[in-house]
């Protein structure tokens, strides 16, 4: 009867595997051929069945089904580090099929780190991984007791499999949250720690007010029928909150069209930063402020300025655009004021360009 406790698995990895087998061929299928995804070296088969075996034998059957599935979603670097993810933690959860694409991309490196490579990094430093802009970090190290955290979870499995140009680790848990309120979120889900330039620790991901307060902003935006702005905020914020390590409350002043989301990143940037106050300020707190009054902006040298002069519906207009929708959004840390149309550059003439 021992040898049979167990036969319940069966079914259930069998489904897994169904489910990221369909992943894999209708990712390959639907998605349009680009320099990011096609890999860069042929793929060894007799590397994969190895890496999969040893794979399986410890226990991580799903990542060693997608392994053979789909090699591609992995390796499309030269080198690569996995870190594989347990059967329990991806069997006992319902999440949706892009965002299980997503974590098992954000537990790739395009990097090759065996144990010792980590060892080697400081407590803090960070990676890359295959998800644009999310990196892992280092969080915990103890080279004498052979022990490392990558994003507060263990590596419990080291050196699964070391070949030449590839490295794969098992660990205790997913890097990033898989909470059903944190994945439906959208883009934002993946919960990666920020990370300056030099790949040194900035915020932990851990740290409430990353995930949650921007993570809730910028979902509660995309809702609210701010998409494109939504869309910009999402794609600089790393960068802004590198920049702003001890930023703790905003104002936000949420245009409905944003056409600057396909400018080039240090344009959008610099726009999505003059929409943003360091600071809380209500409707009312704004509306006490004398008229030519400056608001200081997260772009450094430039200012934003109330202009009661100009005849709008409200009565208060900041730059010459009406805040047409005061507080629609609101928290302790966080206000968002809807405005009619999105500040211009051109507009800031105290700007020191």
């Amino acid at each position: 009867m021992a040898s049979c406790s167990h036969w319940w698995h069966a079914p259930v990895y069998f489904i897994a595997s169904a489910v990221l087998a369909f992943i894999a061929i209708s990712t390959a299928l639907n998605s349009p051929p680009s320099k990011a995804t096609r890999p860069t070296r042929p793929i060894s088969n007799h590397i994969s069945l190895n890496a999969s075996r040893t794979l399986r034998e410890s226990g991580f059957n799903i990542m060693a089904t997608l392994l053979l599935i789909s090699p591609e979603m992995f390796f499309s670097s030269p080198n690569t580090t996995i870190f594989a993810i347990k059967d329990s933690s991806l069997v006992n959860t319902s999440i949706p099929p892009w965002f299980l694409k997503n974590l098992l991309k954000y537990h790739t490196s395009p990097m090759k780190l065996s144990m010792e490579d980590v060892f080697k990094k400081p407590q803090g430093s960070c990676f890359p991984t295959l998800v644009d802009r999310k990196k892992l970090a280092v969080t915990k190290i103890d080279a004498k007791k052979r022990l490392a955290e990558i994003n507060h979870v263990l590596v419990s499995h080291p050196d699964m499999v070391l070949e030449r140009q590839i490295a794969i680790h098992g660990v205790l848990a997913p890097f990033s949250s898989l909470r059903s309120k944190d994945v439906y979120l959208g883009w934002e889900s993946i919960q990666a720690p920020i990370c300056d330039d030099n790949s040194s620790l900035v915020s932990d991901a851990t740290d409430p007010r990353i995930v949650l307060e921007w993570t809730r902003i910028i979902h509660l935006l995309s809702s609210h029928r701010f998409v494109s702005f939504a869309i910009g905020l999402n794609s600089v914020l790393d960068r802004i909150l590198a920049d702003h390590k001890n930023l703790s409350s905003v104002t936000i002043f949420a245009p409905p069209e944003f056409e600057f989301v396909a400018s080039s990143s240090p344009m959008l940037e610099k726009i999505v930063r003059l929409h943003i106050l360091p600071q809380r300020a209500t409707y009312i707190d704004l509306a006490a402020l004398p008229d030519k009054q400056r608001l200081r902006t997260l772009l450094p040298d430039v200012d934003l300025e109330i202009t009661n002069d100009v005849n709008v519906t409200q009565g208060l207009a900041i730059n010459g655009v009406e805040i047409a929708a005061p507080e629609i959004l609101s928290s302790k840390e966080f206000i968002v004021h809807g405005i009619t149309q999105a500040f211009k550059m051109a507009k800031f003439p105290n700007a020191s360009r």
